[in-house]
């Protein structure tokens, strides 16, 4: 089992808060540091000092890291046009050496598009506009060097590209698609994902969406994708008491979610979601000053975990 340590920086964090929480991910040996996209505050907190941009972050997090993987958890496509994007997914893999992943969703909060002046559409053409995305940036990805892009699409047209630049990794970063949609979402899946994620989602329902996109690649005419993961706030402590203090902190109240308790409970915990088939789990940190709930998780969780 894969540990990433997923931040939302949205809710008030600096990049130098996020540097730190970064590079002490990376000293323990965790899999991947990814963030949120998102560009404002979501319930309690004023959010100060404001939202930071995730491809800006994630590209000076490549050259201040060394080892440990860098992505989105995911990036909305409401945020950015396709052709950009894959120039700057592109661009921050290579300064990274080949170490980034992108997560790439539909969007969904509209408060933060009101906020800042995004045109948020109905949700079909939400899903509509993330096809021709995955579609235009892997497009532009694999098309060999000296040969040239086309695509013409409903809400997106590109003519003549030249589909550079080139990451690092080939045949483009890792596309992770995530949700619980039950039709469209285990479809995109099975065309352009290496990896499926379930957001926040009980262990049966984790389970049956991974039944979903396999029943998809069948229908696709792939075979499974590589990775099943899912992504779970996480609140715990070498004690009860610790783990309580944890949750009480970040505004939660056990059991409200399933990452909760002693290291044994986390474990036993973590152990239903590979039964269910996951890999990889991304552990929600919600207060990102507690550097020593990674040390926890790294020294007590971790080792016990096939």
């Amino acid at each position: 089992m894969r540990l990433v340590i997923f931040t939302e920086p949205q809710q008030g964090a600096s990049y130098d808060d996020q540097l730190r929480i970064a590079r002490h991910a990376e000293e323990l040996g965790f899999d991947g540091f990814f963030r949120s996209d998102h560009y404002l505050v979501m319930g309690e907190g004023d959010g100060l000092p404001g939202p930071t941009d995730s491809w800006v972050t994630l590209g000076a997090l490549a050259v201040q890291t060394s080892r440990i993987k860098l992505g989105t958890l995911v990036t909305s496509a409401t945020f950015r046009y396709p052709g950009p994007l894959a120039i700057s997914v592109a661009q921050v893999d290579q300064m990274s050496g080949g170490r980034v992943e992108l997560g790439l969703g539909a969007g969904w909060y509209e408060p933060e598009h009101k906020a800042y002046g995004i045109p948020f559409p109905p949700v079909k053409e939400r899903f509509d506009r993330l096809e021709e995305q995955l579609a235009i940036v892997t497009g532009l990805w694999t098309t060999p060097v000296g040969e040239r892009f086309n695509f013409d699409g409903t809400h997106y047209r590109i003519e003549d590209s030249p589909a550079l630049p080139k990451p690092v990794q080939d045949p483009g970063p890792p596309v992770i698609i995530g949700g619980k949609g039950a039709k469209r979402t285990p479809m995109l899946a099975a065309r352009y994902a290496h990896e499926f994620n379930v957001p926040f989602a009980p262990v049966d329902e984790t389970a049956q969406m991974y039944e979903r996109v396999t029943e998809a690649c069948k229908r696709e005419g792939r075979d499974q994708l590589p990775v099943f993961s899912a992504a779970q706030t996480i609140a715990c402590g070498r004690t009860e008491a610790e783990a309580r203090k944890r949750a009480e902190v970040i505004g939660r109240i056990p059991p409200e979610y399933p990452f909760y308790g002693t290291p044994a409970q986390v474990v036993d915990q973590i152990g239903q979601y590979a039964e269910a088939g996951a890999t990889r789990l991304f552990l929600q940190i919600l207060d990102m000053t507690d550097l020593d709930h990674l040390d926890v998780i790294a020294s007590e969780i971790a080792p016990q975990l096939p």
